[in-house]
C-alpha cells in the first residue's frame, strides 16, 4: 500500500501543487523586445564581489551595455578580495567601485556588501545581481517593465545556470526542478499565497519596499538571503519570480564534488537546522523518489503497477525542465538516482553543522556549531 500512497502524492503534486513542473513563467527575449517601461526610474545595480576576478569583467561589461533608456549606475562592492577583483572590473562613467568595509559581527558577507552598495545609491529602484552573471542588453528594461505591469515590489529570476560539464548536465536541471517543486512559482506570484521565494542572481526591488522592510539589515544574518528578502517583501507587497532567458550564470561546476559543496553549504539551513525537519524531509523524499523504484523492482501485481505509475508521473513532470536546458528526455529516468545525490548532500550539510563546521564560502565560515 505504500506504493499507492506514493502514487497519490504524485497525483497531488502534478495536479494541485502550483503546476511547478511547467518550468515557467519566463521573461523571454521576444517579450523583452517590446518591454518598454511605462516610466524610466533611475536604477542602482549593486554587484557584491569577493574574489571574483575570473568573472567580474564579463559581468560588469554586460551591465554597462544595458539598452535601458533611463539612468542607471553600476555599484561594484569589492568585499575585501585578494585576487584583484576591483581592478578587473574596468572603468566607466556610470561605474562606481566601493572597497567594502570589514564585515561586522552578525552579518553574512554577501548581505553586508549589498547593504553598502544600496546605501551608496539613491535611485528609486535597486537591482541586486551576482558577480558571475552575464546579462543580455535587454535585461534591465524587461525587469523594470515587469516591476511596473502588473505592479510588484520585487522581481526576481532564476537565471540560466551553467550546464556544460557532465556533472552539470546530470545535476543542474534537477537543481532547478527541485527548486520549482519547493517553491512553485505560480504560488510565489499569487498574492493570496504565503509561499515566498526569490533567486539571488537577479533581484530588482523598489527602494521604498526595501526601506519598508528595514533595509538589507532586516535580514543581515540570513544565509539563504534571497528567500529571506522575498518573505519580508511579500509580507506587505506583491512579488514576481520567474525564469530568465536574458541572464546566464558563467560560474562552472565541473565536478560532482563542486555541486555537492554548493548543496551542502546551506541545505540544512533551509531546514532550519532541525533534526526533526530533516527526518521528515528524508521520509518524504523516500516516499516520493525511492518507493516507486522499490515497488517496480520488488513489488508484485497492483503494487508494481502503482510504482510504474508514480515513476511515470515523476519522469513526465521533469521533461519541461530538461527541455529548458536542452537535455535528453532519457535523463528523466535517472531522476530518482539524482534525488539520492541531493538527499545525501543534505545529510552531509546536517552532519557538518553538528560537527561545528557550518557553511563555508569564500574563506568565511557561517553557522558553525
Amino acid at each position: 500500500m505504500i506504493a499507492l500512497v506514493s502514487l497519490l502524492v504524485w497525483i497531488y503534486l502534478c495536479c494541485a501543487h502550483g503546476k511547478f513542473w511547467l518550468s515557467g513563467p519566463e521573461l523571454a527575449p521576444a517579450v523583452a523586445t517590446a518591454a518598454v517601461p511605462n516610466d524610466l526610474p533611475d536604477v542602482d545595480i549593486v554587484v557584491p564581489a569577493r574574489d571574483e576576478a575570473q568573472y567580474i569583467g564579463a559581468t560588469v561589461a554586460s551591465l554597462l551595455a544595458q539598452d535601458y533608456a533611463g539612468n542607471f549606475r553600476v555599484i561594484l562592492v569589492d568585499d575585501n578580495s585578494a585576487d584583484g577583483t576591483a581592478e578587473r572590473a574596468g572603468r566607466a562613467p556610470n561605474l562606481r567601485v566601493i572597497r567594502g568595509a570589514p564585515k561586522p559581527a552578525g552579518w553574512s558577507g554577501k548581505l553586508w556588501a549589498l547593504h553598502q552598495g544600496a546605501a551608496a545609491g539613491s535611485a528609486a529602484v535597486v537591482l541586486f545581481t551576482d558577480a558571475d552573471i552575464v546579462h543580455d542588453p535587454r535585461h534591465l528594461s524587461a525587469l523594470v517593465a515587469r516591476l511596473q505591469a502588473p505592479r510588484v515590489d520585487l522581481v526576481s529570476e532564476m537565471v540560466r545556470l551553467n550546464c556544460t560539464s557532465f556533472a552539470e548536465r546530470a545535476l543542474v536541471p534537477a537543481f532547478v526542478y527541485f527548486f520549482q517543486m519547493l517553491y512553485p512559482f505560480a504560488r510565489v506570484n499569487a498574492p493570496n499565497s504565503r509561499i515566498a521565494a526569490a533567486a539571488g542572481g537577479t533581484m530588482l526591488i523598489r527602494r521604498e519596499a526595501l526601506q519598508r522592510i528595514g533595509g538589507v539589515e532586516a535580514i543581515k544574518q540570513a544565509l539563504i538571503d534571497d528567500v529571506a528578502l522575498a518573505r519580508a517583501v511579500k509580507a506587505s507587497g506583491a512579488i514576481y519570480l520567474g525564469h530568465s532567458a536574458l541572464a546566464t550564470s558563467i560560474r562552472p561546476y565541473p565536478h560532482f564534488a563542486d555541486v555537492w559543496r554548493m548543496i551542502s553549504r546551506t541545505a540544512f539551513t533551509q531546514l532550519r537546522c532541525s533534526a526533526a525537519v530533516l527526518g521528515l524531509t528524508l521520509l518524504g523524499l523516500t516516499l516520493v523518489w525511492l518507493v516507486p523504484v522499490w515497488a517496480i523492482v520488488f513489488g508484485h501485481g497492483r503494487e508494481r503497477g502503482y510504482g510504474f505509475a508514480a515513476f511515470g508521473i515523476a519522469a513526465i513532470t521533469y521533461l519541461p525542465t530538461l527541455a529548458r536546458y536542452g537535455r535528453s528526455r532519457l535523463w528523466s529516468l535517472a531522476l530518482p538516482l539524482i534525488a539520492v545525490f541531493y538527499m545525501a548532500a543534505t545529510v552531509a550539510s546536517a552532519v557538518n553543522h553538528w560537527r561545528g563546521v557550518g557553511a563555508n564560502w569564500k574563506n568565511r565560515a557561517y553557522g558553525a556549531g
